[in-house]
């Protein structure tokens, strides 16, 4: 039974991340961010300043589509390069003031929508969710290391 729910609940991590952004997309509607720049804002938000690699290691996924969505965010003015002490041809970026005061805002808006999305739910169950979500990823990412 364990492991037939297991694979259930891996299986809705697809339909749940499609609602999650199609929420986030409908969040960022009366602003001028995608879903991909707001995921470079909150990075740097939650880890301060970092270098695109750094982003794309957080973030899973390549480097060069990370570097996409830092231009555009650049473009935008909500990040900007700073000298990176480690290696002088690989800028560190850090959020500008609009840039920091925009992803606060969504942040406090997107914890009011949870709020609202976890009405029924207790804060152990939540906080057990969490646990099994993260338990489960490592052992995934574990497993298909080993595979390799």
């Amino acid at each position: 039974m364990k492991a037939n729910h297991l694979h259930k609940l891996v299986w809705m991590s697809r339909p749940l991340m499609q609602a999650a952004e199609a929420c986030v997309e409908a969040g960022l509607a009366e602003t001028s961010l995608t879903v991909r720049m707001r995921a470079v804002l909150e990075i740097l938000h939650q880890h301060g300043d970092q270098t695109v690699p750094d982003i794309a290691v957080r973030l899973e996924i390549k480097r060069q589509y990370v570097q996409v969505m830092a231009n555009e965010t650049l473009a935008a003015g909500l990040v900007e390069h700073r000298a990176n002490p480690r290696h002088k041809r690989s800028p560190v970026l850090a959020l500008t003031k609009q840039g920091r005061a925009l992803i606060e805002g969504i942040i406090a808006s997107e914890i009011r929508l949870m709020d609202e999305v976890g009405k029924g739910l207790s804060d152990a169950e939540v906080s057990t969710a969490l646990e099994v979500v993260r338990l489960v990823t490592q052992n995934l990412k574990t497993l298909a290391k080993d595979r390799k």
